[in-house]
């Protein structure tokens, strides 16, 4: 439990951080003229480079990534709780085949209280 609120948190910090240096780089790297008049440079849509576009596109770029990697600590969280928890039913699921055999009278009392006391442990 302590160590998913400590990965939520951190994942928090990751993606804040993430958003403002997106908020912060983009209009640096989309300012035209500064290519010094080559590859296109300030030409390209006449001056504009790809307008808005540009930065839509980018900001959906990243938040795609952003969402995935996301959903993929979440489902490795996920994962690796059921895994974790997966060891608590094996002994419900015991304890039913133990009842039942002790009602069908494969087992007697005293070896019944024994092989529960086992699971329970």
């Amino acid at each position: 439990m302590i160590l998913k609120n400590r990965l939520n948190k951190g994942l928090t910090g990751l993606l804040a951080i993430l958003a403002l240096s997106s908020i912060y780089v983009s209009p640096a790297l989309a300012q035209s003229g500064r290519y010094g008049n080559w590859h296109m440079g300030r030409w390209m849509m006449d001056g504009w480079g790809m307008g808005g576009f540009g930065m839509i596109f980018m900001i959906l770029f990243w938040g795609l990534i952003i969402v995935g990697v996301v959903s993929l600590i979440r489902w490795l969280i996920q994962t690796t709780d059921s895994k974790s928890h997966s060891g608590d039913g094996t002994g419900f699921k015991a304890m039913d085949i133990l009842k039942e055999r002790y009602a069908g009278g494969e087992i007697a009392r005293d070896e019944f209280e024994t092989m529960k006391k086992e699971i329970l442990r």
